[in-house]
């Protein structure tokens, strides 16, 4: 039997194989501001957060960056992610083999619904996703804050504790740990020790994920 009511997955670097064309993308862009940050560096700091919080770190470590830095940043993002980005193999099966099993699935994410209508359609998962986007522009905070998470599972009427979240930041992780639901980190590109901490389970390629999720 399936061991969770619902299962939530967060899009970039879990559905998408976005981040990185979007690290490698921000890292030059940043350079171009005098902060030269290792791509290592720029993932650690950054993934799993919002743009509003890299425009704000970013200044903090002296790159003067223009205030409409974030605007212009995500046109460029959104430009390149629609002729680049490519879907995390086994994807798609993850999530036919859940509607097949009849669990409700959704995705809750910190980036913008435009980013998502964008790099969904690319990969072929908007037709299975369609109306299951849940974004931090529908919650008043966002990760690590579990507003998405738990707005996505009070619409669908199932209790936190009965849902799966699967992330591959520690700040998604621990939104899904704030909601009070099992986080399963996906370490393909995360250091598998950075997740370990805030999730109840780690595992590396989402074709294992089927199994750890009891279908």
């Amino acid at each position: 039997m399936p061991k969770f009511d619902m299962v939530l997955f967060d899009c970039d670097g879990v559905l998408v194989d976005s981040e990185p064309i979007t690290n490698q993308l921000m890292r030059d862009d940043l350079v171009a501001y005098g902060l030269d940050l290792p791509l290592d560096e720029i993932m650690r700091l950054f993934v799993g957060g919002t743009m509003i919080g890299v425009f704000e770190r970013a200044r903090e470590m002296g790159a003067p960056l223009p205030d409409d830095w974030v605007e212009t940043f995500y046109q460029k993002m959104f430009d390149t992610l629609a002729k680049q980005v490519t879907p995390i193999p086994g994807a798609a099966d993850v999530l036919t083999r859940l509607q097949a099993a009849g669990i409700p699935f959704a995705v809750g994410s910190n980036g913008p619904h435009e980013k998502m209508r964008i790099t969904l359609a690319r990969c072929g998962l908007a037709e299975l996703l369609a109306g299951r986007v849940y974004s931090r522009e529908d919650v008043a905070n966002p990760k690590p804050a579990p507003d998405v998470y738990l707005k996505a599972a009070t619409d669908a009427g199932i209790a936190p504790e009965r849902c799966a979240v699967i992330e591959d930041s520690a700040s998604g992780a621990k939104a899904g740990q704030a909601a009070g639901m099992t986080v399963f980190g996906f370490a393909a590109d995360t250091p598998a020790a950075r997740l370990e901490p805030c999730c109840d389970v780690v595992f590396d390629r989402l074709s294992d994920l089927p199994e750890l999720l009891g279908l």
